[in-house]
C-alpha cells in the first residue's frame, strides 16, 4: 500500500509564501502522476497542480505563475511551491498518487490533508 503524508501547511499573510510536501512511500518512478488539490469549506475538491512521472506540470488558471509543483525524486516527495499568496488560497490541501497498473486499472492514494490559511 502506497502511504501519502503531506506538510507544509500554515497560517500566512497575504502576498506571502509556502512550500507543502508530499513525502510517499515509494519512488516517483512508481507513481504515474502526482495531484495536489484543495478544498475550502463549502466547496468542492479542485485540482491545483499535476506532475507526471515524465515531469509534465499542469496547473489550474488560478495560480498559474504563482505556483510550482516540482518533484525530489531522492526523497519520493512531490513539493507545491506556492507564492503571492491570496485569501482566495485559503483551503485543506491534499496530496494524491496515481498508480496505474497493468489493464489500465487506476489506484489513488491521498494524504490526510494540510491546511493553508491566507490571511489579508
Amino acid at each position: 500500500q502506497v502511504q501519502v503524508v503531506e506538510s507544509g501547511g500554515g497560517l500566512v499573510q497575504a502576498g506571502g509564501s509556502l512550500r507543502l510536501s508530499c513525502a510517499t512511500s515509494v519512488s516517483m518512478f512508481s507513481i504515474n502522476t502526482v495531484g495536489w488539490y484543495r478544498q475550502a469549506p463549502g466547496k468542492q475538491r479542485d485540482l491545483v497542480a499535476t506532475i507526471t512521472r515524465g515531469g509534465s506540470a499542469t496547473y489550474v488558471d488560478s495560480v498559474k505563475g504563482r505556483f510550482t509543483i516540482s518533484r525530489d525524486n531522492a526523497k519520493n516527495t512531490v513539493y507545491l511551491q506556492m507564492n503571492s499568496l491570496k485569501p482566495e488560497d485559503t483551503a485543506l490541501y491534499y496530496c494524491n498518487a496515481r498508480i496505474v497498473r497493468v489493464g489500465l486499472i487506476q489506484d489513488d492514494y491521498w494524504g490526510q490533508g494540510t491546511q493553508v490559511t491566507v490571511s489579508s
